[in-house]
This record gives structure tokens, C-alpha cells and sequence, in this order.
């Protein structure tokens, strides 16, 4: 499987503390049967990790991983804001014209759609993440609709959908799954406690509602055509 959102990176965002616990999820994202993981720390301007820097980080964290025998790969990628994205235009993942954008929790920002505009007309292709975690997008999910086009694909967070934000955030994860707007599962995962880099539970989750060849396809076929640069298959 492909893990397309994780903050594996040691000591560079409110991810990995340090090296020993990158080596400890990339550990247990193998024991799940990921092999590949897009490191994807939060660039904001706030936090302006720039990417020759992360760079540098995933070549380390390669180096590490491939001395320590253990299987997984680690690819370059960010988390961008999406009312903070002409700063980030960079923060693709690997060398691809897809990038990671994140809302605010807590709610929408009236400049939502111009922001996702101008990253495709950037030629980028974003990736909408964890939308189900958005207080507004919970309680009104057509305002995620409303966003949706050829270029904007979704990803939710393994954790939704196991129930680990809680019952309303599964509830939004599962409508968003049977409205069929959903290409990634991913773990967004930040430790080796609390919100791992796992996905099998919740790919497994996710074939009750959309049968297994299509939520397998979120960990697998999806994710791959990404790192191809390739345009997903809908």
C-alpha cells in the first residue's frame, strides 16, 4: 500500500520528534503492508520548511530506512493551507503536479474556491485532505461538493473512518465514501501512539461501503497513478 499523507519527517512539524520515532512508524507502517510513504510536513509561511530541506530530510530518512533493512520509501511531498497556497505552489508531491491542501478545522475560508483556482492555474492538481475533520464540511458536506471538478480529488484520514475523531467524523467519512467522492485513504499519521501509520483497518472499513477492489484501489492504484503524474481514472 501507499501511505500519500504522513508526518514521518523527524523534527520538522508536530510529527516525528526525531529520527528513532521515524524509523519506529516507518517499522510499523510495514508490518501493515506499506511499502511507500509521501512525507508531508505543513509549509505554511508560518512554518516555511522549504522543500530543499525536506529534500535533504526524506534522502536521510532513505538512508536510515535502507541501513535498518526495513522496506518503505520515503517520497517527498507538504501539507499546504489552502488560504496560504500561492505561497506553497512548490510543495508537490515528488516531482508531480499534485499537492496536499488542508482547510482550517474549524471552518471555511471565504476565499476557498479562489485559492483551489489558483493552484490549478498553476497547473497543479490538488488534493483536498481530511475534509471530513472540517467543523463546516461535517455539518454541510455540499460545500465540499460545491469545490469538486476534474482537477481536485479528495483523501480522508484512516482514523475517520476506525472512529478515532470521534462518531460524527466516521458518520461524514462513510456519506463521503457512498457519495462516491473519495480517491485516497491515507494516515495522516504524526507518532507511534496516537494516529499511526496504518491503513488496512480502515481500508477494510471503507469495503463495506464501496467494496473492496474500489477501497483498495484508495491505498493502491490511486495513489500510484499520482506518483506517475498520471490523471486518476474516475
Amino acid at each position: 500500500m501507499i501511505d500519500l499523507h504522513c508526518h514521518i519527517l523527524p523534527g520538522i512539524d508536530d510529527g516525528a520528534e526525531n529520527i528513532k520515532e521515524t524509523v519506529r512508524m516507518a517499522e510499523l507502517a510495514a508490518r501493515d503492508h506499506i511499502h511507500t510513504i509521501v512525507a508531508t510536513p505543513h509549509i505554511t509561511k508560518f512554518l516555511p520548511n522549504s522543500m530543499e530541506q525536506i529534500k535533504e530530510k526524506v534522502q536521510q530518512v532513505n538512508n536510515v530506512l535502507t541501513a535498518n533493512a526495513i522496506p518503505v520509501t520515503i517520497i517527498t511531498g507538504g501539507e499546504i493551507f489552502s488560504d496560504q497556497a500561492e505561497e506553497c505552489l512548490s510543495a508537490t508531491i515528488g516531482s508531480t503536479s499534485y499537492i496536499l491542501v488542508e482547510f482550517p478545522m474549524s471552518y471555511l475560508p471565504a476565499s476557498t474556491w479562489n485559492d483551489i483556482t489558483l493552484l490549478i492555474d498553476h497547473g497543479l492538481r490538488p488534493i483536498i485532505a481530511h475534509p471530513e475533520r472540517n467543523v463546516a464540511i461535517l455539518h454541510n458536506p455540499n460545500l465540499l461538493f460545491d469545490l469538486l471538478g476534474d482537477n481536485i480529488s479528495v483523501q480522508v484520514t484512516a482514523g475517520s473512518l476506525t472512529g478515532e475523531f470521534g462518531p460524527s467524523v466516521r458518520e461524514c467519512a462513510f456519506y463521503l465514501l457512498q457519495q462516491g467522492i473519495v480517491d485516497f485513504i491515507a494516515s495522516d499519521a504524526h507518532s507511534t501512539i496516537h494516529r499511526i501509520p496504518q491503513l488496512s483497518v480502515a481500508v477494510n472499513k471503507a469495503a463495506r461501503i464501496v467494496g473492496k477492489d474500489r477501497a483498495t484501489a484508495m491505498v493502491t492504484k490511486n495513489p500510484q497513478l499520482v506518483l506517475d503524474n498520471k490523471i486518476l481514472e474516475r
